[in-house]
């Protein structure tokens, strides 16, 4: 995720300072990591030091000085070079449960890897029933629901994998240790 391209579509409907900004962020991607206040701020800093935000002011609201932000002309046109740009597939395997796997082989016997997968599969399972139960609570907000959905096409990918790779991890381990 870019952190920065989130505030900036965020500080496209109207200036608002950081508490706001982490607010939002986290009502509207709902599934995503929250963001931590420090993390706001300092993006902030970065690009109201690129010229892609601007202070627009300062309240006290009950606390301290809340400064406002607005997207400026560049920030505005960074955010439209953003939205219009199509994410490439990612090249590389990136993957913690992937490494996990490959490392077990090198430095242990199939069967480590083979118990590994299986209980991985196991919390993909369980969270894969967590989301499935949220999505079909009435109150849920569209945006849960469809947060729910991509997570649940990424366990779904996942699962496919490890009953493959399950299938496959003796000769696998052979391979690695030929």
């Amino acid at each position: 995720m870019s952190t920065p391209h989130v505030l900036l579509g965020l500080l496209a409907g109207g200036s608002r300072h950081g508490y706001e900004l982490k607010r939002a962020h986290d009502e509207r991607l709902p599934r995503a990591r929250p963001l931590a206040f420090g993390q706001v701020y300092a993006t902030l800093g970065r690009l109201q030091r690129d010229g892609l935000v601007a202070a627009t002011g300062q309240d006290r609201a009950a606390g301290p000085d809340r400064t406002a932000y607005a997207l400026t002309g560049e920030g505005r046109a960074a955010l439209d070079l953003w939205l219009s740009t199509v994410e490439p597939p990612m090249p590389y395997v990136a993957s913690t449960l992937f490494a996990k796997v490959v490392v077990a082989l090198l430095v242990a016997d199939a069967e480590r890897a083979r118990s590994y997968l299986i209980a991985q599969r196991g919390a993909h399972t369980a969270r894969l029933r967590e989301l499935t139960a949220a999505k079909a609570d009435s109150a849920a907000a569209l945006s849960d629901v469809v947060a729910a959905d991509f997570a649940i096409a990424h366990l779904d990918a996942d699962l496919r994998w490890l009953h493959t790779t399950l299938d496959r991890v003796a000769d696998w381990h052979r391979e690695v240790h030929a």
